[in-house]
């Protein structure tokens, strides 16, 4: 399984015009491609940042609609008043306890690490960090994406609201701290979103 994660810094003021394009018209466009598994969506309504990810059934089937999104793309990063960079990812793992409901929020981390290293990176958070991920106040889903060639992975947290996931930013903190000790990695950025969109249908990969 593989995700094509999309990053717009967009306007404010043009979050919500993104997400009714992004509903109305990116979504039944997607589900009309070949290998396409689903999408979500991360909103940051201060700053205007948006991230749109989407799952394919492998890498050749994301690489073969490369052409066609590009327009697509375009149009919704216009529709939240931003322009896109673009990230490819192996989908490493995906974990949900419950499906997040409205009011959801997510903690995403960036790391950087040595691409050689990059199985005993996948083997720490699935063993050592996600077992007291799952165990922290409000805690719905977690999914980890890779890129082996340079060595960079971004873990998403969802939770049920702000709160919860507010009251567990020190226990994070430590758990980041643990995952740099024995995996060798090194936070590039943490970041806290709305979870506007949960569609990212992949199935558990523990």
């Amino acid at each position: 399984m593989f995700a094509r994660s999309t990053t717009v810094h967009g306007k404010p003021e043009m979050i919500d015009a993104g997400i009714t394009h992004l509903r109305e018209s990116v979504m039944p466009q997607l589900r009309d491609l070949s290998g396409f598994v689903g999408l979500s969506l991360l909103c940051d309504r201060h700053t205007g940042r948006c991230i749109v990810t989407t799952a394919w059934e492998s890498e050749a089937a994301m690489r073969a609609t490369a052409e066609r999104v590009t327009p697509i793309r375009a149009k919704a990063a216009a529709a939240f008043g931003g322009r896109a960079s673009v990230d490819e990812w192996e989908v490493a793992y995906v974990h949900r306890a419950h499906h997040a409901a409205d009011g959801a929020c997510a903690r995403v981390t960036w790391t950087e690490s040595d691409p050689a290293s990059m199985d005993r990176v996948i083997d720490t958070f699935k063993t050592r960090i996600m077992p007291r991920v799952e165990q922290l106040e409000g805690f719905c889903s977690a999914s980890l994406l890779v890129d082996r060639y340079t060595g960079r992975a971004c873990t998403t947290v969802s939770y049920e609201s702000s709160e919860a996931m507010a009251r567990t930013r020190d226990t994070a903190m430590g758990l980041r701290a643990d995952g740099v000790q024995e995996a060798g990695l090194e936070i590039a950025e943490v970041a806290e979103f709305e979870l506007v969109l949960a569609h990212l249908d992949v199935p558990e990969l523990v």
